[in-house]
This record gives structure tokens, C-alpha cells and sequence, in this order.
């Protein structure tokens, strides 16, 4: 043993002072080089002895005696030989370093505790570079490579050293984890200043995320502020801390199977209703299949289910002749619902069925209105290049008598007041408990700027959609009252509907949209569709009276961590990070006393980023600022899912939404609506994951997973 320590040279002081200081960093002390150049003995395998600190191994083809450290110069003709350094000069190298890594260690211990950031407790300072640059919006791949989040294509060059560079545990990128953050992306429960306004989120409760996954365990993602329960946390699984990764692979455990479910037995009671089919009424407005949609209704309520949703479709209910309904099939459909005891929602559907993600069938709007349509395409939406969207009618012929000498308003009233007046039973003895007013593509409140009929695919950031003559008059009319008459225009350099914000002028970071002019068009396009909704429902408040009615909000989450927000300025949400888009809708909702239905509450950030990173979508960000900004005006709030779901992550994500843990006001959904009635929902599995969570949304207990 003797004999082989002799081989070993160069023992590592700084791994003792690291001990007796407890720092946080593993740095290696600089070593004086000699005169020579001779510095192979420096790049010599690195050997950790377990106990006795950090060794080097000489060099093959170097005589052991070459590594003997002494007191004297050793002869020139010694290979490998080094100059002992004076003693003085040795303590101040150690001064400086251990100064050195006690700044880094403070810094490192700042961002875990007040930053949320995800850093090993030995990361280096390369990690913490990396962390730093992420949440400025930078881009860092495995090897180091670092640029913008504008530069959405990766160089190639670093893209294949990136695959070629085996991933170690001390890679500068740190391990993703579902409930951690994605360059600067924060949780639900750590939102910061610094990736929403202050004056956005002055006194807004940002929950703690607590997402359950169907092996019955949580993520650990502490909010902001929430130390303490970290600690906790950490007492009792010790591996979890800031990061599982603690430079070992053997010792990195799942957490998620180590953490109790949250349990919602208790909270408060939340209404959960179901979508039904799009095609349960058929062209000649008749109930298709009544005795299997029975059934179907029945195995709901066995399972405690409050009501349903329909859509009530203007292009089955006003077909041929103006102002000739027909209302039958949803007579029939309506007296299914009563006698089996459930609520129903009924939405204003004033829209296409068949140009969006999920629909399965055809329903154009009236025959008449299409006809209108051919000879005079300025009724629709058109974007730059003169191409209509048949989807719905355009907000400028609101008030344009173009609709055989009716403007729009008078035709969503007329339909309205005809609903009204056939099933005034319905609203008398309570079965119809809320109408949704149709207010665009897809019965939602936003401009059709993602047409799949034109290409689009996500995450394209979409087209502006106000180049039909009634919107560009409005426009050139709103440029001339504000003194700048050449302002009337659409803005350039936006890209087209799969672009992305970086590609654009407009949209990239400094871009145009934050102009003077980009303010005042932005401006004018969301004030366009938030008139639009005003005047809607005024008449709807007048024909509805004391029942309650709302209105659908998307959730456009694409590109949300960019600072512009360009799929929903796109959409009429005026969002950018300096704005808030949110807060005047919901100010205009609560003065016609209407609540707020939002959607896409099942997704998560990290399912977002795992199948579209370069999407810069933040789901759970865009939801709890828009639930925020309804909660803030005082009205209620319910959500649906906007895709399929099945399985208990999606369910526990719409249960965190729905009741948020430790809320202070207590504050909770009115309501919720799974999308939608289907056969796969019914098959036993599901069924039974459906069961458990309507459960939940009760407040009932169910049994937890061990």
C-alpha cells in the first residue's frame, strides 16, 4: 500500500477546507503551472479515494519518483516535476477561493429559496449560468450552447453536438422534471414579478401546485414562499430538496410514488355537467338515437352527474327562411333532460360546426345566410389576403343592414327571443339554468384567427382577421378620429398563420407591435371584439332577464412566455407581458352580471413543453391570470377541458384548478363541463376514473391510493 502511495501526488487541500466551511461548490484550487510548460502531470486521471479527498495519477510515462513533492527545486532533467509554491502564496490562493465559493454559495442558496430555481446543492457555476440565462428567455442546450428564444431553430451545429454529448449529472441543463419550471416558465404556484406585471398580479393568490398522477403521488413544486412546507418535505425525503440530482444516478429516486394524494373530501361543492354530442341533434332537427341517449343519461346520474350542455345551432334552428324556427328536436331533447331530473346549459350557437379541432361533423350556418354570403363575402372575417372564414359573421355587420335589411344584432335577438318565448316552461321550473352566448368561432369570444381550412397547425401564431370592408371602414374611421389617418391599415410584417414571432417584424422581441402605431392598432382590434361582446349581450340581458348567461374565453396558451403573446394578439386578446388583456373583458362581463367559462383547464405546462417545446406555451400561466382577473371583478367562473380526458392526471389538474389549495378567499369554480358525452367515456375504466372524479368535485370522500 505503501508502495502505490507513493504513485499518487498532488492531494487536493480544497476538498478539507471545503468540509470544514460546508460550501456548496465542488471547485478544484488552481495550481501554478511550471516554467517549462510542463502541465501533463495536471491532466492525469482523476481518482477519489472515498475518505481521503481527490488524487491525481501520474502519468504513464513518468518514473514514480517524478511526482515526489519536496521542499527544494527538483533538476531540470526531472520529468514531470512541479515548483513548490511558497506557503504564503498557497494560503492566499486558498483565501481567495474559499471567499470565491462562499459568494457562490450565498447566491446558490438565494435562488432555491427565493427563486424556485431547480439547482442541485453542489451545482457548479455553470449551472447556475444556464439557470440565470433560462429564465431570461435564452435557450442553453446540453453542451453549452446558448441563444435567444427568438432563434426558435436550433443551430445544427450545436443540435448535433448536443446528441453526440453524452448527458451526465453535472450537465449544465438541469434534469426536467412535469412540475418544474421550463426556461423561466414558472409554476402555477411561483409565479414571480418577473414573468407577470405587478400590476397584474397585485393581490392575486397563486396556489401551490399539487398535481396528483395516477400512481397516487404529487409533484414537488413549492411555491414562493412556501419554505417551510419545503423543509418539511425534505425532513422526511431527503432526496427531494431543490433536486433529485445529487451527482449520483443510483441515487435518484421517483418521487411521485413516495407522496400522499391530496384529498378534496370536504371542500367545496362544485357542479359538474357533460357536454352532449354535436350530433345528437340531426340536420332536421330531431333527436337522433333517444332510446341509447336515455341510457347514456341515466348511467350519468347514477354517478351524480348535475346536468348537461347543448348546443343549440342557428344553422338546424333557422335553416331556409329567415325567422322560421324550428324548434322540435330540442323540445323533445329538453323533456329527456327534465324528467331525469338533470340541469341543463344551453349554448347560443351562432357558429359553424366543422372548421375546428374536434368536431366530427358538418353544421354550416343557415342556407340564407350563405347565400347572403356568396354575393357579398364582406359578412365573414377575412384576413390579408382577401380569403373569407365562413365560420361565423364578421363583428362589422353588427350594426350593417345587410341580412335581408337586418344587421346582425337584430338576428341574434330575434333567435334569442324565439328560444326564450318556446321554452319559457323550461325556465320556469328550473331545468335550463344558464345560457352561453355565442360570440365567435366555436361559440367563443375571439376573432377566427387559426382557420384549419387554411392551413394553420399548431403552434402557428395565426392572422390578424379584420380586412373585410365593414372592419377596415371602422378602422380608417378610428385613425382619423385619433389624427393619424395613415394608421388606417393592418400592420406589416406579420407572418402567416404557422409562423412563429421570431420569423415576424412585428411580433419578434422590440418588434413593431409595441410601436405607436402597433398600440394603437392592437388597441383598436381588441376594443373592436370587446364592443362586439357588449352589444351582445345587452340583448341578451334584455331577452334572458333574471337568468344567469355567460361567455366563452379560449385558452390561447401558445407563446405565452414570449413578450408578445402573438397568438393571442392574433385572437383579439390584447395581452402582451406589459398589458393585461384579461381584465377589461371581465369588467365588461360583470356590468351585464354574465359569468366567464374558460377553457384548456387539464393542460399542463409540462405536457405542453414535452410535445412542443418550441410552442413557449404556458397553459397554467395564461389560466390562473385570466381566473384572477374574474375573480378580481367579482364574477363566478367555470371551465371546461378543451381535448379528451380520461385519465386521473387530467382529472387532478381540472381539481387543482377548480379548488385551489389554501386560497385565503376560499375561491373556487361556479361550475364545471366535461367535453363531451362519448362511448369511450362510458367504457368501465374510465367510467369509473369519471365516477371518482365528479366525487371529488362534490367534496365527497373517496378512497385514497396507498
Amino acid at each position: 500500500m505503501a508502495h502505490e502511495m507513493e504513485k499518487l501526488v498532488g492531494t487536493s487541500e480544497e476538498e478539507d477546507d471545503e468540509e470544514e466551511e460546508g460550501m456548496e461548490l465542488d471547485v478544484k484550487e488552481e495550481e501554478d503551472q511550471d516554467e517549462d510548460g510542463r502541465i501533463h502531470a495536471m491532466v492525469a486521471d482523476d481518482v477519489d479515494m472515498g475518505t481521503g479527498g481527490r488524487y491525481f495519477l501520474l502519468p504513464p510515462d513518468l518514473p514514480p519518483e517524478a511526482g515526489d513533492r519536496s521542499d527544494t527545486p527538483t533538476p531540470s532533467s526531472a520529468s514531470g516535476s512541479r515548483r513548490s509554491r511558497p506557503a504564503e502564496e498557497k494560503e492566499r490562493t486558498k483565501l481567495r477561493e474559499r471567499h470565491r465559493r462562499a459568494i457562490t454559495g450565498r447566491i446558490l442558496s438565494g435562488l432555491r429559496r427565493h427563486g424556485n430555481y431547480n439547482l442541485r446543492v453542489r451545482a457548479d457555476i455553470n449551472e447556475v449560468i444556464a439557470a440565470l440565462a433560462r429564465e431570461a428567455g435564452w435557450i442553453v442546450l446540453p453542451d453549452g450552447t446558448t441563444f435567444p428564444s427568438s432563434q426558435a431553430a436550433r443551430p445544427v451545429s450545436a443540435v448535433a453536438s448536443a446528441s453526440a454529448t453524452p448527458t451526465t449529472p453535472t450537465s449544465t441543463q438541469p434534469p426536467l422534471s412535469p412540475s418544474l419550471p421550463f426556461r423561466g416558465i414558472s409554476p402555477v404556484g411561483a409565479l414571480r414579478t418577473l414573468d407577470h406585471p405587478s400590476g397584474r398580479l397585485k393581490g392575486v393568490f397563486t396556489p401551490p401546485i399539487s398535481t396528483v398522477d395516477g400512481h397516487c403521488g404529487i409533484t414537488v413544486a413549492v411555491p414562493v414562499g412556501a419554505n417551510r412546507a419545503r423543509e418539511k418535505l425534505t425532513d422526511s425525503y431527503p432526496l427531494i430538496d431543490d433536486s433529485t440530482n445529487s451527482g449520483n444516478d443510483k441515487q435518484s429516486i421517483d418521487v411521485k410514488t413516495r407522496m400522499p394524494e391530496r384529498d378534496f373530501s370536504g371542500t367545496s361543492y362544485i357542479p359538474v355537467y357533460v357536454m352532449l354530442p354535436l350530433g345528437v341533434i340531426n340536420k332536421y332537427c330531431e333527436v337522433v338515437d333517444p332510446d341509447c341517449l336515455v341510457q347514456q343519461l341515466k348511467n350519468l346520474k347514477s354517478i351524480g352527474i348535475d346536468g348537461v350542455m347543448v348546443d343549440c345551432w342557428w344553422g338546424i334552428v333557422e335553416p331556409h327562411v329567415p325567422q322560421q324556427y324550428n324548434w322540435k328536436g330540442y323540445i323533445r331533447l329538453f323533456e329527456i333532460v327534465r324528467d331525469l331530473k338533470l340541469k341543463l346549459k344551453v349554448v347560443m350557437s351562432f357558429h359553424e360546426c366543422g372548421g375546428n379541432i374536434g368536431d366530427n361533423l358538418c353544421i354550416p350556418l343557415p342556407q340564407w345566410v350563405e347565400e347572403i354570403g356568396r354575393c357579398n363575402p364582406n359578412i365573414y372575417f377575412t384576413d390579408s389576403e382577401g380569403r373569407c372564414i365562413p365560420e361565423c359573421l364578421s363583428c362589422g355587420v353588427n350594426k350593417e343592414r345587410v341580412l335581408l335589411a337586418r344587421t346582425a344584432l337584430e338576428v341574434y335577438f330575434d333567435f334569442m327571443r324565439s328560444f326564450r318565448v318556446e321554452f319559457d316552461h323550461f325556465f320556469e321550473d328550473g331545468t335550463i339554468c344558464e345560457i352561453q352566448i355565442g360570440l365567435g368561432p366555436s361559440g367563443e369570444l375571439r376573432y377566427p384567427s387559426f382557420p384549419l381550412r387554411h392551413g394553420w397547425r399548431y403552434p402557428g401564431i395565426g392572422e390578424f382577421q379584420c380586412y373585410d370592408l365593414f372592419l377596415q371602414k371602422h378602422l380608417k374611421k378610428t385613425a382619423d378620429a385619433r389624427g393619424h389617418s395613415v394608421w388606417a391599415r393592418g400592420p406589416n410584417d406579420v407572418g402567416s398563420y404557422n409562423s412563429q414571432p421570431h420569423e415576424t417584424g412585428f411580433f419578434s422581441d422590440g418588434g413593431e407591435y409595441n410601436s405607436p402605431y402597433g398600440r394603437f392598432f392592437l388597441g383598436w382590434y381588441s376594443q373592436v371584439l370587446v364592443e362586439h361582446c357588449d352589444n351582445v349581450l345587452f340583448l341578451a340581458k334584455l331577452v334572458f332577464d333574471n337568468s344567469p348567461i355567460a361567455v366563452k374565453i379560449p385558452g390561447i396558451h401558445w407563446w405565452y412566455k414570449t413578450a408578445s403573446h402573438a397568438a393571442e394578439l392574433t385572437a383579439g386578446f390584447y395581452n402582451p407581458c406589459n398589458r393585461d388583456g384579461y381584465a377589461p373583458i371581465a369588467s365588461m362581463l360583470k356590468k351585464h352580471g354574465a359569468a366567464l367559462n374558460f377553457t384548456c383547464s387539464e393542460l399542463c405546462i409540462s405536457e405542453q413543453f414535452e410535445d412542443f417545446p418550441e410552442a413557449m406555451a404556458d397553459p397554467e400561466g395564461l389560466a390562473w391570470q385570466v381566473l384572477n382577473a374574474a375573480w378580481d371583478a367579482g364574477i363566478p367562473v367555470s371551465s371546461e377541458n378543451v381535448l379528451p380526458c380520461y385519465d386521473r392526471d387530467s382529472y387532478t389538474k381540472i381539481l387543482d384548478n377548480a379548488k385551489p389549495l389554501n386560497d385565503p378567499d376560499r375561491r373556487h369554480l361556479s361550475s364545471f363541463t366535461y367535453l363531451r358525452l362519448c362511448s369511450t367515456l362510458l367504457q368501465n375504466h374510465n367510467f369509473l376514473e369519471f365516477e371518482r372524479f365528479v366525487k371529488q368535485m362534490h367534496g365527497e370522500c373517496v378512497p385514497m391510493c396507498r
